[in-house]
């Protein structure tokens, strides 16, 4: 008996690759190996996140960067190309300190110092509490949850005019309470100007900032096993030794995310101030992002803005950097 061979068709694919017609295989695209197909993928499901990234991120900090060495004033503005580069003078200009730029940049830096110190300090003391209040079961648990999370769901703008009607010194409530019903103040005081205008700020970036700080460490408390408590409890641990030799220790790696989280916010922060004191801050609450707009939007130097910008974001890296390097030594030292 004599075997009958055929010879492929042209153009069709050969016995080895797989048919759509038996055994369910699906049908592989020919001209696209596995390989580079399972391979570029991800790459290609991250590609709108990377361009979103570049034209919203890095595109517009290149051109801030470049508008830094330039003498871009309002003359410029159709046509900022032509403006004259004047290499590092907006630098010079930006950290002479003897001079008025350079003295109310300072100021403003320092302030904004003393800003961000209270407000990550207060956030992270209260989500600290509110986490560890919440870490046993009782009734009502579950509403206070939602409650604690209202100022972090809230819009920015929305909440904070809110606090801007409630501080009005003639018909806010926060004087109506202090003066006219507890008689705390002999008169009622100015909230948004003035000396007081640092202490409004604050309270302000706390109830807008703690609800992150209380939900990261109350994700974190979950991980503790609960039997630690329970060995420490029957050795006699109060709860105060619970907390600051179990709970604190525990959540030391949620803590330096969370502190290094809550700095960068708060140093950066303009919605809260340009709010509060549109674009003119008082003194005592002139903080760096505020001072930043006037000097490139108020007074139109777009160039000595930039630059001001661009020193902004190299001493945030050089904090990020000291900061990751010291806890990162902290964290392998307590491991060995």
């Amino acid at each position: 008996m004599t075997a009958t061979v055929t010879s492929p068709v042209a153009g069709t694919p050969a016995t080895g690759g797989t048919s759509r017609g038996t055994g369910g295989a699906r049908r592989r695209l020919p001209h696209i190996p596995d390989r580079i197909r399972r391979g570029g993928l991800p790459y290609l499901l991250l590609l709108p996140a990377v361009l979103l990234e570049l034209l919203i991120h890095i595109v517009p900090m290149v051109i801030g960067i470049v508008m830094s060495f330039r003498q871009l004033t309002q003359f410029f503005i159709n046509n900022w190309g032509a403006a004259p580069w004047t290499g590092l003078d907006n630098y010079r200009i930006a950290v002479d300190f003897s001079a008025p730029i350079g003295e109310a940049l300072l100021h403003s830096f320092l302030v904004t110092c003393v800003f961000t110190f209270f407000s990550v300090g207060f956030a992270w003391l209260l989500g600290t509490a509110a986490a560890i209040l919440l870490q046993e079961s009782f009734r009502g648990r579950g509403i206070l949850r939602a409650v604690f999370l209202v100022p972090y769901a809230l819009p920015v703008y929305a909440a904070v005019i809110t606090w801007a009607f409630m501080f009005q010194r003639d018909n806010g409530l926060i004087n109506h309470v202090l003066h006219d019903q507890l008689g705390i103040t002999a008169e009622p005081s100015f909230w948004l100007i003035g000396d007081n205008s640092i202490y409004t700020l604050i309270i302000v970036s706390v109830w807008k900032g703690w609800p992150f700080a209380f939900l990261m460490l109350m994700a974190g408390l979950q991980n503790i096993p609960r039997e630690l408590y329970e060995a420490a409890s029957i050795d006699g641990a109060g709860i105060w030794q619970q907390i600051r030799r179990i709970t604190l220790p525990s959540l030391r790696p949620v803590n330096q995310v969370l502190v290094l989280v809550l700095f960068l916010w708060t140093f950066n922060d303009f919605n809260t101030p340009y709010v509060l004191f549109g674009k003119s801050a008082p003194p005592s609450a002139d903080l760096i992002s505020i001072h930043i707009y006037q000097s490139s939007f108020v007074t139109w130097n777009f160039g000595t803005g930039s630059a001001m910008s661009v020193l902004l974001l190299l001493f945030l890296l050089l904090v990020t950097a000291v900061y990751l390097f010291l806890t990162s030594r902290g964290r392998k030292g307590s491991d060995v």
